[in-house]
């Protein structure tokens, strides 16, 4: 298998799937298309190439393989304690509003998880306004999270208070979001690498367990994409094995650097 075979696949993929492969490290790219090469038992690129272009369930499955994300509710709950005991409610007794961007969402546990926090936190008080973006560049994920339908498993980090107020259990035994939930959250499907935010004035952007395939280039760039979107002392929450750059870490000074929470300067 050739680098020039394997140069032609990305550029099919970049034009067809809208991924732009050079963002990402060159063996993770390499890894997902091997294991589709495995699954369709194609032995080199160029013959998966042809594949990928004449079929088109293999595009989904391509981009669904690029774009995977393992996640759960509560995933890293230290992290989460913290947003719930310290971030959110002091924002809200600042401001009495708040607007928070999950970006990279996947199939929404993470979106979901926040409205369940202020939730929780605000109870019976429903002037406040609450807006969510929860933005994921996987079509597919996002029309699972929009529906917001779970096996047992992805609940496992919650209370069986919080299981039972804030979903339905369905007869095939899945848990499905509430509709008081749901309204807090806008989902869109958005490109991180397009280099634009989904919005500004924002409280907190959570972008956790996303960067870990991309570039140096990559991940500084999103840094600085991040920044002017952010209201001042505005958080930003990346994942527990991620790191913030020398290059950006003048925008911003950490907040809790053991759980990668951090505010813009």
């Amino acid at each position: 298998m050739t680098d020039k075979d394997f140069q032609g696949l990305t550029r099919s993929i970049e034009r067809i799937l809208g991924i732009q492969c050079g963002c990402y490290k060159e063996d993770y790219i390499k890894r997902r298309v091997l294991s589709r090469m495995r699954i369709t038992g194609k032995e080199n690129y160029k013959d998966y190439t042809t594949y990928f272009l004449s079929t088109e369930s293999e595009k989904d499955l391509l981009r669904n393989a690029l774009t995977i994300n393992v996640t759960k509710f509560y995933r890293d709950k230290e992290v989460f304690d913290l947003v719930k005991t310290n971030i959110i409610p002091d924002i809200l007794r600042k401001k009495g509003r708040i607007r928070i961007w999950s970006a990279g969402c996947a199939t929404g546990e993470e979106p979901y998880t926040l409205s369940i926090i202020i939730n929780d936190i605000l109870r019976l008080k429903s002037d406040l306004q609450i807006t969510i973006f929860a933005t994921d560049i996987d079509r597919e994920a996002l029309n699972k999270a929009k529906d917001g339908i779970y096996d047992k498993r992805s609940l496992e980090n919650l209370s069986e208070g919080q299981i039972k107020r804030h979903f339905n259990q369905r007869d095939d035994g899945k848990f499905e979001v509430k509709p008081h939930l749901k309204e807090m959250i806008k989902f869109s499907q958005h490109d991180l690498m397009s280099q634009k935010a989904v919005t500004n004035y924002l409280d907190i952007i959570l972008c956790r367990n996303v960067t870990i395939y991309f570039t140096e280039k990559q991940k500084n760039d999103l840094a600085r994409m991040f920044h002017p979107a952010l209201l001042p002392n505005g958080f930003y929450i990346m994942g527990k094995t991620e790191f913030m750059s020398r290059e950006v870490e003048n925008l911003y000074e950490p907040y809790n650097a053991l759980q990668k929470i951090y505010t813009k300067k």
